[in-house]
């Protein structure tokens, strides 16, 4: 259910932007710190972070919008489908109608009145409405949430790559882990507000999830570089 006066698709719009945005702090830092955990060379830490970077943009971007383009000729089905249905039947679907109001917790009477006058109005809009909470004009947008992933992904993940490249090679990982557990509570309490959850239990679970992930990537550079030295 969307928030009053905010469409659906901007909710989604939204969510997807938050969640890239989270992706890309997790997954670069995990990268750049994975790596240092091996090298100190600036440069290797940077190839692999900007390689991590682009590819986890366009792999967002993809996934994003294969994955609302699915879910928008889905819901371009069903409202073909019910179309056909309402110009082939219409009095055996407004009868459906009223009995959902009905079953709503709606009297028969007043189910009724409330089918006809909806279906006087826009029968398609009013079946849609009550049955999948679906607007056909605010369908989800498969190239604006793919660019919506994008640019949140790289904005993310711009954060832990300047963070460990902009400070001494001492101060690289803990730099790195402090601005990243900054970003998490930013995402954090962005994605609580724009889902209505609560704030405090968002940003922990990132935080932490964030954190674990970084920790394990440096654990495994650290050995790895030293079994390999």
């Amino acid at each position: 259910m969307s928030e009053p006066g905010v469409s659906t698709s901007r909710l989604n719009w939204l969510r997807a932007a938050v969640l890239g945005a989270n992706d890309g702090v997790v997954s670069v830092a995990s990268i750049v710190v994975g790596v240092a955990g091996a090298t100190h060379e600036r440069h290797t830490i940077f190839i692999a972070g900007l390689a991590g970077l682009v590819a986890g943009a366009f792999s967002m971007a993809v996934g994003e919008y294969v994955s609302v383009s699915s879910q928008r000729d889905s819901e371009r089905a069903y409202i073909e489908k019910e179309k056909r249905q309402l110009a082939e039947n219409p009095e055996e679907e407004l009868k459906e109608l009223a009995q959902m109001y009905e079953a709503k917790g709606l009297s028969a009477a007043t189910a009724k009145a409330v089918a006809d006058e909806l279906t006087a109005i826009d029968p398609v809009k009013a079946h849609l409405d009550i049955e999948l909470n679906l607007d056909e004009e605010d369908l989800n947008n498969p190239t604006q949430a793919a660019l919506a992933s994008m640019v949140s992904f790289t904005a993310g993940g711009i954060i832990p790559l300047l963070a460990i490249l902009l400070v001494s090679i001492g101060l690289r990982v803990p730099v790195t882990f402090i601005a990243v557990f900054f970003a998490l509570c930013l995402t954090g309490y962005a994605s609580a507000t724009v889902g209505g959850a609560s704030r405090r239990r968002a940003i922990m679970r990132v935080v932490l999830g964030g954190l674990a992930a970084m920790a394990a990537t440096y654990a495994i550079g650290h050995l790895f570089g030293t079994a390999v030295s």
